[in-house]
């Protein structure tokens, strides 16, 4: 039988002493823990209670429109990541969805408490052409309807001012800068580094002599195809940009054109004053401080004391919730639902905010299957991808028109490649002037580090039961035969992606040919080439569908977007972060700035299709791609 331990009265004193402070540790953990967990719950239900703190509006009050962030079609991040973004300060991940800007200033046009609007952005990061049309074209009608809209910026880039410009007045801070500097589209090749320096061979297969989405890994600059694509393209959007600012600010394309030309001369003769620049070639109407535009707007409007800018004002987020209030919470009026397709295009489930082959077809077959809604916008702002995700929604769109739903596509910035995959067999596609869509083409890669794997002295030997056995094994030199099985499986998509598109279009396959060949265009381009149908935004897509369905006019219909729905702790989160309390509690916190998603440069998206051509996905050992780097 085991007899107790006995311990000496100096150990007894030891191991007492650690169980009464063991015991002590765990109680005030324990209390700790439940402490916080009762805390939370408390501020949440005092924020719950305190409501989003949506204040009331009143007359003549100035709505301030200063977008912060990527203009997108749709978040990229959850509720949760974007207000403990917001609240921590990170602007790297700020977003605005383009569709949220676009209903405030509409609203505004015809809200009797909005006097002016005030618009504020120089901190709108650089956006696609098409979108900042649409806004522009909005903020256009906003002047037209008799309310006075103001800018002002410190330092505006060149995509800022096209929005800035249509203001009945432009001011700029004396310190501030505007330069016009036209459109340009440079990237880094990568050829001497993998093949030379590391040792990795990039096979490429392809077809179309403007498929140029594959030359940095194996040229060590643009081909004189790829560049006279982008330039043709290129000068298109480029004329438009300076047609649009001409038009609003009085003055010819040709003067515009000459200031940037003449940029030397013309920043030296106003003393190296990009503001005086800016004034002398008519950009702007004014130099003024933010203080004086402020005190400007004081005179014009009401003085508010309470506000920090001494003038009575609503800003885009506070309006947008005035705007959700007045929403019905039963709205039982027929539906033109719209999906959003943004981004790359990609095998699977994948995010609010991507594109998934799996994922974005949900999306449709909850349209297809829901009887409230009669027609569909398909808003596709895409590089492309995968072929076979890209197929799975472009079959979903087919099965909406085969249920009698007419589908319409409105393209964003950029629908080329699988983004016009996806687009092609809708009942009607339309495009901005300046979208830039096309680039019908496909490739696939192969790296091989045979070389790389020499340099260390590692080499790989063995046998096969048959010839082909670890034929895609990189560490292999790729047997020329392999090579011939692989073109001509992406010959054979290439015909595949034609032949859809001929079928859709209604045209030749010798036709489509013609336009193809992996070249890109811009809307207005691709409309005389018969790859569009017709141009403009997305409201003029929203009345098409309605009128296909025979929904009537505006205001009889509902236009609904249809997206994954947020997970109950993101809402949570988001509820919390959006009310007052919240914001004291999460403000400066390290933890929220920890949580925040941060994009990858343009580099790393190009470097990482390296990665990703190594990897089989559905079991197929060569991938096939329809993608496009070709945004601005």
């Amino acid at each position: 039988m085991n007899q107790p331990v006995r311990r000496g009265p100096i150990a007894s004193f030891f191991v007492g002493l650690w169980d009464v402070m063991n015991f002590t540790r765990r109680l005030i953990v324990n209390l700790l823990f439940f402490g916080l967990l009762l805390l939370f719950v408390i501020i949440f239900a005092i924020a719950a209670g305190s409501g989003s703190g949506i204040k009331p509006l009143h007359d003549r009050t100035t709505l301030v429109i200063a977008p912060e962030g990527r203009l997108v079609e749709q978040y990229s991040t959850d509720p949760a990541m974007r207000a403990l973004a917001k609240l921590s300060g990170d602007k790297s991940a700020e977003e605005i969805q383009l569709r949220d800007l676009l209903r405030a200033i509409d609203a505004a046009r015809e809200d009797k408490k909005i006097e002016r609007v005030l618009l504020r952005v120089d901190k709108l990061q650089p956006s696609g052409y098409a979108s900042l049309r649409e806004v522009a074209s909005a903020l256009a009608k906003l002047r037209e309807s008799g309310k006075q809209v103001v800018a002002f910026g410190e330092n505006l880039s060149q995509s800022q001012y096209l929005l800035a410009a249509q203001a009945n007045e432009v001011y700029l801070d004396p310190m501030g800068s505007l330069v016009l500097e036209g459109l340009g589209r440079y990237r880094q090749y990568y050829r001497q580094g993998l093949q030379e320096k590391l040792g990795v061979d990039v096979h490429v297969f392809k077809v179309g002599e403007y498929k140029s989405a594959v030359e940095p890994y194996i040229l060590d600059a643009a081909s004189a195809e790829a560049k006279e694509a982008d330039l043709y393209w290129m000068n298109d959007v480029w004329q438009r940009y300076l047609a649009d600012i001409a038009k609003v600010r009085k003055l010819t394309a040709a003067q515009l054109a000459a200031g940037i030309d003449t940029l030397p001369e013309g920043v030296a003769a106003a003393g190296g004053d990009l503001a005086k620049f800016a004034l002398q070639q008519k950009l702007v109407d004014g130099l003024k401080t933010q203080e004086e535009v402020e005190n400007l707007l004081i005179e014009r409007g009401v003085a508010d004391e309470d506000s920090e800018t001494g003038f009575r004002y609503v800003d885009l987020g506070g309006y947008l919730a005035v705007l959700d209030s007045k929403r019905l919470p039963l709205d039982k009026r027929p539906q033109v639902a719209v999906v959003v397709a943004e981004g790359e295009i990609t095998y699977g489930e994948q995010p609010a905010g991507r594109v998934g082959g799996e994922s974005t077809s949900a999306l449709l077959r909850e349209a297809r299957d829901d009887d409230d809604v009669k027609a569909v916008v398909l808003r596709v702002d895409s590089p492309g991808g995968g072929v076979y995700p890209s197929e799975q929604i472009r079959r979903e769109v087919a099965a909406l028109k085969a249920a009698g739903k007419p589908v319409v596509v409105s393209m964003g910035d950029l629908a080329a490649s699988g983004g016009y995959w996806i687009s092609m067999n809708a009942d009607r596609i339309y495009a901005d002037p300046s979208t830039i869509t096309g680039s019908i083409g496909i490739f696939g890669m192969i790296p091989n580090v045979t070389r790389t794997l020499d340099k260390i002295g590692v080499h790989t030997d063995g046998v096969g039961t048959s010839r082909f056995a670890g034929a895609f094994d990189i560490t292999r030199p790729l047997d020329p035969a392999v090579g011939n099985v692989i073109q001509s499986i992406i010959d054979k998509g290439y015909a595949d992606f034609t032949g859809k598109v001929a079928d859709a279009r209604n045209k030749s396959v010798e036709e489509i040919d013609e336009v193809a060949r992996g070249r890109v265009w811009s809307g207005a381009q691709a409309k005389e080439r018969g790859l569009v149908d017709d141009l403009g935004g997305l409201e003029t897509a929203l009345a098409d569908a309605a009128k296909r369905a025979k929904l009537g006019e505006a205001g009889k219909y509902r236009v609904r977007y249809i997206e994954k729905a947020p997970s109950p702790f993101a809402q949570f989160m988001s509820d919390l972060a959006g009310s007052r309390i919240g914001m004291l509690m999460l403000s400066d916190s390290d933890i929220a700035r920890a949580m925040l998603a941060r994009s990858l440069p343009e580099m790393d998206t190009q470097l990482r299709f390296v990665d990703e051509a190594v990897k089989n996905r559905e079991g197929a050992p060569v991938k096939t791609l329809v993608y496009c780097f070709c945004g601005l």
